[in-house]
């Protein structure tokens, strides 16, 4: 049973990328707005930390940037593909963006504590950590003392979804909304208890992620390096470098078994650059494992539940979309039901937002998605997919796009700025003053 029982206009589950952006961009309209997280704080390492020419307009446009900039980052313009018998490609971001022609290398937990912190300015948004969602409320009874009524199962709006249920500390609870949004990533837990599965897509490897440390005067930029049946990628971050060892599709315990000396002697032959700090990475505590996916659901919405970001669609590390694509749904779902939360918030009344009016989300960002993904599948596929099988090396394909003017701008261009880029156009607005109750305990 619910120890203490709340309402909100919008409820938020995952304090990533999207689930902040959409918070703040709410909030800013006036919205009341809780995003429920369930680690203590952010910190956790091998996170999206790639932000695009999309993700720097939309801090623009919320006068974030200037703040943003104190962040310590790294700005990369380059992105290099070579072989170990010494052919190469390469492409830049020089022009796809005319004032943010680069990708900014940051700490997600950064990002994300400059994100709370300018939403916190808000008093109509709450950021709850250490809030673990739990499942959702669908076809309850009324609130007691309120006139928040919502019907009881088994009538016709049973299937609608009323808020949230989450734990802390403090117990077991319930957080009604108009609108719950699931931001909760890959793996999300609302996904499952709304009963959905995406379509997956496969992909043709996963993806050991470790650091080690940068000199100067070295290579810049992003790094990709193809061996026969073997690829990693450096990720330039000033002072180490970031690196994607790629292994087949369910290979790690292969991996393991073949001793963490097998991706060292890897390592050395496909990046010579890093010379003797490969033995920096002498255990495996210090990497993480990324078992890549690429997936998506047909469906986005049920009446008072949106799914954004990777909960709707999970992205492959290939570009490093993931953070963007999210950040870019937050916004577009901002822009086209801000006006509808507020005249709900307005009248007092909990009912959940219709499916009609979440469906413009999903309409939105159908297109950007689909081309996405259909873009990081072919890359997968005819880069990826060849060298770890050994195939004809591809880099073929590379340099050829990179040989032609219109694909050399335009495949950037997709990735770093994106199709069909959003803008902020929510308004700044005073908050509107909730017509709910107080918090009930029971």
């Amino acid at each position: 049973m619910a120890t203490r029982i709340e309402s909100t206009t919008c409820a938020i589950s995952g304090g990533g990328p999207a689930g902040i952006f959409l918070g703040l961009l709410l909030a800013r309209a006036g919205i009341q707005t809780v995003v429920l997280e369930k680690h203590a704080d952010f910190l956790r390492d091998f996170r999206g930390d790639t932000v695009h020419a999309s993700t720097l307009q939309v801090l623009d446009e919320l006068g974030l940037m200037e703040d943003f900039l104190r962040i310590p980052h790294r700005k990369v313009d380059r992105l290099g593909f070579a072989t170990t018998d010494g052919r190469s490609a390469a492409f830049t971001t020089d022009g796809i963006h005319p004032r943010y022609p680069y990708i900014a290398m940051v700490p997600q937990w950064d990002l994300l504590n400059l994100l709370a912190e300018r939403a916190r300015r808000y008093p109509n948004f709450r950021l709850l950590m250490e809030s673990e969602v739990t499942g959702l409320i669908r076809g309850t009874a009324p609130v007691a003392g309120t006139d928040n009524t919502a019907p009881v199962a088994g009538t016709e709006n049973a299937g609608a979804v009323y808020g949230l249920r989450y734990r802390d500390a403090d117990g077991e609870h319930e957080l009604r909304a108009d609108l719950t949004v699931a931001a909760d990533g890959r793996h999300s837990a609302l996904r499952a208890a709304a009963g959905l599965t995406p379509i997956e897509f496969g992909a043709p490897m996963d993806a050991l992620w470790l650091r080690v440390s940068r000199e100067s005067g070295g290579p810049e930029g992003i790094q990709g390096r193809i061996g026969e049946g073997k690829m990693a990628v450096a990720i330039d971050r000033g002072d180490n470098w970031q690196v994607a060892y790629l292994l087949p599709k369910g290979g790690y315990q292969r991996m393991r078994d073949a001793g963490i000396e097998t991706v060292r002697a890897d390592l050395r032959e496909l990046l010579p650059y890093l010379g003797g700090r490969i033995d920096e990475f002498d255990s495996w505590d210090r990497s993480a494992m990324l078992r890549v996916a690429v997936n998506r659901l047909t469906r986005w919405y049920r009446p008072g539940l949106l799914f954004i970001g990777d909960a709707a669609h999970a992205m492959s590390p290939v570009g490093g979309v993931g953070i963007n694509l999210a950040v870019q749904d937050a916004v577009a779902a901002a822009n086209l039901l801000a006006d509808d939360l507020r005249r709900v918030q307005r009248s007092g009344r909990h009912r959940p937002l219709p499916e009609a009016l979440l469906a413009r989300v999903q309409r939105r960002r159908w297109a950007p998605t689909v081309a996405t993904q259909t873009l990081q599948r072919l890359l997968q596929s005819q880069i990826i997919g060849r060298t770890l099988d050994a195939r004809t090396p591809p880099l073929n394909v590379l340099r050829a796009v990179a040989a032609t003017p219109v694909l050399r701008k335009a495949v950037p261009r997709m990735l770093v700025v994106g199709l069909l880029p959003e803008h902020v156009r929510t308004p700044v607005a005073e908050p509107v003053p909730p017509a709910r109750p107080e918090p009930s305990a029971t």
